[in-house]
């Protein structure tokens, strides 16, 4: 019986599992002895399931779902064991690297913690992990940091990150909410005039930036607006 079997038997054999199971079952998966289609995969190719599962979880926290999440978050963990163990057979790294290199982070950006640092509350955290960040990541200016906004991201979260960190390196100015309507009026005043789409594009992102002003997120508040649309269909 070969190593791929006997894990096989072994992994049948139980009825609970651990992290090393995981990890072992997905190996099995991807070997000889496994899924031809797990077999075919590659980090571009599941891209997107990484992205499904995670809004999968997303719901059953919104609804409150306990079974759901503790489901959704074992996808979760299944595509980063998944992820890892095709870039292990590629000799760039495995999730044990993953794991060590997750902790280390932590460890570094949490000096109140695990340092002499002191810090009077969360808004001082907060300050402190950004500079850690930008000094680990070696971002000098303000546009490097900008740019640091995953492009992968959610347009309206990322258009409200992209605000954020704007007016953090005083690039824009913090508008008071009064401005913020007012600049959301204008872009509405425009858009009825040239009824372009970028006339279009910039409304959105105003109504970004006064998201921001009132401590909501864009991406959320649309969310919920969402579902109030189709609940209003079902009744």
């Amino acid at each position: 019986m070969n190593e791929a079997n006997k894990v096989i038997e072994r992994l049948m054999s139980k009825s609970s599992y651990n992290f090393d199971d995981l990890c072992d079952l997905v190996t099995v998966l991807r070997s000889e002895n496994g899924c031809p289609w797990d077999r075919e995969q590659t980090n571009k190719s599941i891209r997107n399931c990484i992205i499904d599962e995670t809004y999968e979880f997303i719901e059953g926290l919104d609804n409150e779902d306990n079974e759901l999440m503790c489901e959704e978050l074992g996808d979760v963990l299944f595509q980063i064991v998944f992820h890892s163990d095709i870039k292990r057979d590629n000799g760039a790294f495995n999730v044990n690297d993953v794991i060590d290199g997750i902790c280390k982070k932590m460890i570094i950006r949490h000096p109140h913690v695990f340092g002499d640092v002191n810090v009077k509350n969360s808004d001082e955290v907060l300050v402190n992990w950004e500079n850690i960040k930008n000094d680990e990541k070696k971002r000098k200016t303000p546009y490097e940091q900008l740019d640091s906004v995953a492009k992968s991201l959610p347009s309206l979260m990322r258009a409200q990150k992209l605000i954020g960190k704007a007016q953090k390196n005083n690039l824009i100015e913090c508008a008071d909410f009064d401005s913020a309507v007012s600049d959301v009026k204008e872009c509405l005043d425009n858009l009825k005039n040239i009824n372009d789409r970028d006339c279009l594009g910039e409304l959105l992102f105003k109504i970004c930036s006064l998201a921001r002003y009132m401590d909501v997120e864009a991406e959320e508040i649309l969310y919920v607006e969402n579902e109030k649309f189709l609940k209003r269909f079902a009744q």
